[in-house]
């Protein structure tokens, strides 16, 4: 494929998709790859774990925002290339070729379905295999879970993130990034709602300081992440649900429409011919 424009479609046409099955651990190794090639062209591009917290944000949005808005801020210089509805995304830079782009938004597609089918099901529980679950990494387990060796190799001087942290900075950057689109609704609770969702998101961004207990990277491995933090981060899935239920029932947001004043009946009319508005246009 040569051609540097890609016919991809909008949010507001991916609950029409088909949803195609869950990326597995090929795919998720491939994302990383292309990933990894993009930094090479672009060092602000993300790891996956963000990325995917960014798409959540993007579902849970009050309205649907286009391929056209969200990739440039997640893979570009963030300005919202100028692509009329129907038209074909052109190739963003950050990417090789065409080819390498169709292929990270195919993948991006099948995750974006994934999550959307897993938010719209009716989940009691988190154990339910139904139940979304964010693409997060417990990073501190799996240092702790190298020989010496490869811990050596490493380095000392790398901040290694808490368990879900990437993830709810990248859902966080996409609330940043369209302010009113997420702003609180009048009804004060659905506010509260809104606000206590936000923040139990917000909760995860933080630095893990708790007593490290057990680890998420392998349930054999050594602790890295504390109890407290594992239930904030089972919060914070309900809050991704809550998020996208109160969207979904308020529907999007009403722009007000402000009519411009008249002219006073004896006001120079607007058309410019001299006369009073009474005389002109206000006959």
């Amino acid at each position: 494929m040569t051609d540097s424009t890609l016919p991809i479609p909008g949010a507001e046409e991916i609950d029409a998709i088909a949803v195609v099955s869950a990326l597995g651990p090929d795919d998720l190794e491939e994302i990383d790859n292309i990933l990894d090639d993009l930094r090479t062209r672009g060092e602000e591009i993300p790891q996956w774990e963000f990325c995917d917290g960014y798409m959540a944000a993007l579902i849970c949005s009050r309205r649907p925002i286009a391929p056209a808005e969200y990739l440039p801020m997640l893979l570009g210089d963030g300005v919202e290339l100028d692509v009329a509805d129907g038209e074909a995304l052109p190739l963003l830079p950050a990417f090789a070729d065409a080819a390498q782009q169709a292929r990270f938004i195919e993948l991006w597609m099948r995750r974006w379905n994934e999550v959307v089918t897993q938010l719209d099901d009716d989940v009691k529980t988190l154990d339910d295999d139904r139940t979304y679950q964010p693409e997060a990494m417990d990073m501190r387990g799996a240092v702790a879970s190298l020989t010496d060796e490869q811990r050596a190799e490493m380095g000392d001087d790398q901040e290694i993130p808490s368990f879900g942290q990437v993830w709810a900075l990248g859902f966080m950057f996409a609330v940043e990034n369209w302010p009113e689109d997420w702003a609180a609704p009048r009804d004060k609770e659905a506010a509260k709602w809104l606000d206590d969702a936000l923040q139990s998101i917000v909760a995860l961004t933080e630095d893990d300081t708790g007593k490290p207990e057990v680890c998420m990277y392998d349930e054999n491995g050594p602790p890295s992440t504390s109890q407290a933090r594992v239930e904030a981060f089972g919060e914070a899935i309900w809050a991704v649900y809550d998020l996208r239920q109160l969207w979904k029932s308020m529907g999007p947001r009403v722009e007000t429409v402000r009519k411009a004043p008249e002219p006073g009946r004896n006001d120079p009319c607007h058309c410019g011919s001299g006369k009073k508005y009474k005389k002109c246009h206000g006959a």
